[in-house]
């Protein structure tokens, strides 16, 4: 069948965080999951190329020795007076008492380190600062099913929000979804956070990429406001299930004419494309896990979600995360009965959380805003440590996103994805003091010359007139 000509280079595991499949078993997350070297990333052009594909290239970096720190790992393990030692744009080795020669030193006392910050869930590039409507990139508010569209065709390297997320809240990954207009809203892409005349020069390379999913008001208001299908919830899964029928009937035809959207919901059939589903209230997540059993995918998370804490147990025994704000709430019905304690029941629960923006003020302090929901349990009487709440905003980003057995973790082999903080990171008076992204040395705050400024700002009084 056409949608599936070719591998596009190694394929990762199937998503952290996923559903069960339609014969009810379960399925492993990404880091148990063996590597599937057969499995059809994208297909090929006419050209005999994968579409779009990434052209990112690290960075030069030197071989250096983060010397006394505080280490947050990533895996939950917390390191005192610890070393992180990386070279060749790869963690060599995280913890106490190991040799730096050979490698440059930087005295980290009284300091911490944490692997790079991921965002699984920004709008950066496809709603581009400043806020204007020619950067209303974000939603295809056309159809409420527009499964063919890509993110990263929208997506504006020169957002200062980039550096900005960088500088401010050490953001090394991010992935940049569709807006929530439309049931079906397209394919994600996922980002190293590095300057690019192009977003193939950021694109991260061997991520899967992921689908945006919405449900609940925003699909039947924008279109039960024109007073077509959907206008009510009801309408919405009758709407999303024929679609999927429809997808399946395509996924078995090996003579189909190709078709851009079936061919990404083929993909997520495949298990080779991530579902990530904007849902607010539990008893709707509750039926889109059991809409995805019917049809055969899996859930990688539910963005927002901010009445997961109602159904932990479904969501950690159905192996979702839960990709949430920290405090958000109110701002219209199916948020109402957001609670800050969402996070830290969740974990108590034994589900996966993530923390995330959807905001490109908020995705300056992930840190902070883990940390408020640190507090939040604690006045609950639910204490979860340090290392754990980082985790959320790392490895468990990582997990949900399929890309964890590259980056989110301090471990040796992965990508030198790394975070020297002046301070505690979770302390509202701390922030980045050198971010490296495959072990180059992207930011540093006592060095003017190694804050990013984006083309657009150049040459703008107070942000572009100093390089």
């Amino acid at each position: 069948m056409m949608r599936a000509l070719t591998a596009a280079g190694s394929a990762l595991a199937l998503a952290a965080c996923s559903a069960t499949g339609g014969d009810d078993t379960p399925v492993e997350s990404a880091s148990k999951t063996p590597v599937n070297e057969n499995a059809t990333r994208a297909p090929m052009g006419e050209d005999g190329g994968v579409p779009f594909a990434s052209t990112y290239k690290v960075y030069p970096g030197a071989a250096t020795a983060l010397v006394g720190a505080t280490v947050f790992d990533g895996t939950g393990k917390q390191h005192d007076n610890a070393t992180v030692l990386f070279k060749d744009g790869k963690v060599v080795d995280a913890g106490k008492d190991l040799a730096t020669e050979g490698y440059a030193v930087i005295d980290g006392t009284g300091k911490f380190v944490t692997p790079g910050i991921i965002d699984i869930h920004s709008h950066l590039g496809d709603y581009a600062s400043p806020s204007v409507q020619a950067h209303s990139d974000g939603n295809e508010a056309t159809s409420p099913m527009t499964p063919d569209v890509w993110a990263e065709h929208s997506v504006w390297p020169q957002d200062p929000g980039f550096s900005r997320a960088m500088a401010n809240g050490g953001i090394t990954s991010l992935q940049i979804l569709p807006g929530s207009a439309n049931l079906m809203g397209g394919r994600s892409v996922t980002l190293k956070n590095v300057p690019s005349r192009t977003v193939q020069g950021m694109k991260f390379p061997g991520a899967p990429y992921g689908f945006k999913m919405a449900c609940g008001e925003n699909p039947k208001r924008v279109y039960g406001g024109r007073g077509r299908k959907p206008s009510t919830r009801m309408g919405n899964f009758a709407v999303n299930r024929q679609m999927w029928l429809d997808a399946i009937a395509y996924a078995k035809k090996d003579d189909a004419k190709r078709d851009l959207g079936k061919e990404t919901l083929a993909g997520v059939l495949d298990g080779d494309i991530l579902v990530h589903n904007h849902c607010y209230r539990a008893d709707e997540m509750a039926l889109v896990m059991d809409m995805a059993k019917e049809m055969g995918y899996k859930v990688s998370a539910f963005h927002h979600a901010v009445e997961a804490y109602k159904i932990g147990d479904l969501l950690r025994d159905n192996d979702v995360c839960s990709a949430i704000w920290a405090d958000w709430y109110g701002f219209k019905m199916e948020s109402y009965d957001g609670i800050p304690e969402n996070a830290a029941l969740l974990q108590q629960e034994g589900a996966c959380v993530v923390i995330h923006s959807d905001d490109e003020n908020s995705i300056q302090r992930l840190n902070q805003e883990a940390a408020k929901a640190q507090a939040a349990g604690r006045r609950l009487g639910i204490e979860i440590d340090d290392a754990t709440i980082i985790s959320w905003i790392t490895l468990n980003a990582a997990k949900a996103m399929g890309i964890d057995e590259m980056t989110g973790s301090l471990e040796a082999g992965k990508m030198a994805d790394v975070v020297l903080w002046n301070g505690d990171p979770l302390s509202v008076y701390s922030r980045p003091e050198k971010v490296w992204i495959d072990g180059a040395l992207m930011y540093d705050a006592l060095d003017r010359k190694r804050r990013p400024v984006s083309d657009f700002e150049l040459g703008q009084p107070g942000a572009g007139d100093v390089k």
